[in-house]
């Protein structure tokens, strides 16, 4: 560990002996059992006063056994999927700021101390670790691509976005914890938690983290292709949750053009005879033009009641003190 990192870590262990800052690691682990002793003993050295808790999310090798022996404090979680397991941490750990990273050894523990502190120091509900690959094999290409038009597409859609949306690293407060619905159950789970913050205006920061090869016997659990369109279609779900009158007025927009380039040529037709000769083309106008008013309306109607479970979810959160105080 860096002198900066050490210099940090002594600063936070009084904090977490005091009770005045208590950490917590979280680890979501499923057949880690080659890096989770490693995880363990990077974060107790960079985080001497924080608890470390490993959920073993159904491991069929030794992970839990290992991470027990390390001196981590280990729990199960029986249903598969990433989301699950955050979902279980969040509700049964206690503390005043929680470090949530993956059980692959890849994140660099060093860089939690600085997490931590900027965390503390601003105020900030969430800060994400955005990764540096060394190597072309820590983040593969489909990877990479998939994250930054996953990333892209957030930013576009929700007006700001983060630098790596689909980092496993990142530094939480008790207050978005414990206000945080967590309802994916898989590998969306850090799309949920992006647009969390962002429909509710939390303020977050990003630090800059190295990010390695996993080690020899440790496999990644993400599929590029299945997973990536569970996240975009979580992305969709979620416009349309959080921004429904963006999401169906769209929609409706859709179907007014499509019925008005349909009805040209029957208006053209019309205009020169008098006549309206293909009704079965003039009713499929009608009827578009009909359901995309409907659409336009549920929007509207919808987007009332978003803004309300908005309103209701904003109350919840400031009802927990900001980080460090």
């Amino acid at each position: 560990m860096n002198a900066p990192a050490l210099q940090i870590a002594a600063k936070l262990a009084p904090w977490a002996d005091q009770g005045q800052a208590r950490v917590a690691v979280l680890v979501p682990c499923l057949n880690e059992a080659s890096t989770i002793a490693q995880v363990v003993a990077d974060f107790r050295a960079a985080l001497p006063g924080a608890k470390i808790y490993v959920f073993d999310n159904g491991s069929s090798d030794e992970t839990a056994a290992v991470a027990a022996e390390a001196g981590a404090v280990v729990r199960r979680e029986a249903r598969p999927g990433k989301g699950h397991v955050v979902r279980r941490m969040f509700a049964d750990v206690d503390a005043d700021v929680f470090v949530l990273v993956d059980g692959d050894a890849t994140y660099e523990a060093a860089a939690a101390p600085a997490m931590v502190q900027m965390m503390l120091r601003d105020k900030l509900d969430m800060v994400v670790g955005c990764r540096e690959g060394e190597a072309e094999a820590a983040y593969r290409t489909g990877h990479r691509l998939g994250n930054v038009v996953l990333t892209g597409f957030l930013a576009r859609v929700f007006g700001r976005g983060f630098s790596d949306l689909l980092s496993g690293y990142r530094v939480l407060s008790r207050r978005f914890v414990k206000t945080f619905p967590c309802l994916s159950s898989g590998f969306e789970i850090e799309t949920e938690m992006a647009v969390h913050a962002l429909t509710l205006g939390l303020p977050f920061g990003e630090v800059r983290t190295r990010y390695g090869v996993r080690p020899e016997g440790s496999t990644s659990k993400l599929r590029t292709y299945s997973d990536g369109w569970r996240i975009l279609g979580t992305m969709i779900n979620l416009l349309r949750q959080e921004k429904p009158a963006q999401f169906f007025g769209g929609a409706g927009a859709i179907l007014a053009l499509a019925s008005m380039i349909l009805a040209l040529p029957l208006a053209r037709t019309y205009f020169q005879t008098g006549l309206v000769p293909r009704f079965p083309t003039a009713i499929l106008c009608t009827g578009l033009m009909i359901i995309a008013l409907l659409t336009f309306c549920c929007g509207l109607i919808l987007d009332s009641v978003a803004r309300s479970r908005m309103e209701a979810r904003r109350l919840a959160y400031l009802r927990w003190d900001a980080p460090g105080t």
